[in-house]
């Protein structure tokens, strides 16, 4: 894959061979996003689950302490008085059955974030080929099934952010944005990481964090070493 010459130039400050500490990596990870727009900070962590095995998944939400620097729109299936309760707690689009045909003929996403109360999820698991693959669809280990709406709401537009392993066991996650200072970032990022190593399945045998990548969206990776942010 053919780079472009600022990536080849903000790949040159990197050693590749280091696995660097928090504060170094992201005061690197910074220093390459040269991007003309506010590029977001993000986290690759490679596990050492087999997602194959139910009791090997990881799935669940942490709110980072200083949001992730992006406006989340929020749609909340719910009806009667917990649609009022979503609506005066800010959601951006609150509905029932009558939002199914414009998002599944219509193509509708303009939403970030899908809550539902329990009673909904018969209707939202009508949606389940759409939302599904776009990891859109509530989950209750997520916080957003639940009917409580109005704390998923707050918590969401504080910077709640799910964290959920991929076909090939890699949690991919925004820890914040460049114009970030080092200090947020720092924050965001070690309380993303101390509620993955939390979640640890007890099945998961040997090093549990096998490697930890931070990157701009433009930018190169920045490996940091895994065992000293597991044995702080």
């Amino acid at each position: 894959m053919k780079r472009g010459k600022k990536y080849a130039e903000s790949a040159k400050l990197i050693d590749r061979s280091v696995q660097y500490d928090t504060a170094e990596a992201i005061a690197l990870v910074k220093k390459t996003a040269v991007a003309k727009f506010d590029e977001t900070i993000e986290a690759h962590i490679r596990t050492g689950c087999d997602g194959r095995h139910a009791d090997q998944q990881i799935r669940g939400a942490v709110v980072l302490p200083h949001g992730t620097g992006k406006t989340v729109r929020v749609l909340v299936f719910a009806k009667n008085a917990k649609a009022d309760e979503a609506t005066a707690a800010g959601a951006d689009y609150v509905g029932a059955e009558e939002l199914i045909p414009k998002i599944q003929n219509e193509g509708w996403l303009d939403f970030d974030v899908v809550v539902a109360t329990p009673d909904m999820m018969g209707v939202v698991g009508r949606l389940g080929r759409v939302l599904g693959p776009k990891g859109l669809m509530p989950n209750p280990k997520a916080g957003t099934v639940t009917m409580d709406v109005a704390k998923a709401i707050a918590d969401i537009k504080a910077g709640k952010i799910e964290y959920r392993l991929d076909k090939t066991n890699i949690i991919h996650v925004p820890v914040g944005k460049a114009s970030f200072t080092d200090e947020q970032l720092q924050d965001n990022f070690q309380t993303l990481i101390d509620a993955i190593v939390k979640a640890r399945p007890s099945a998961v045998k040997g090093q549990f964090l096998k490697s930890v990548t931070l990157t701009s969206t433009m930018g190169p990776g920045v490996k940091l070493n895994p065992v000293k942010l597991v044995n702080r």
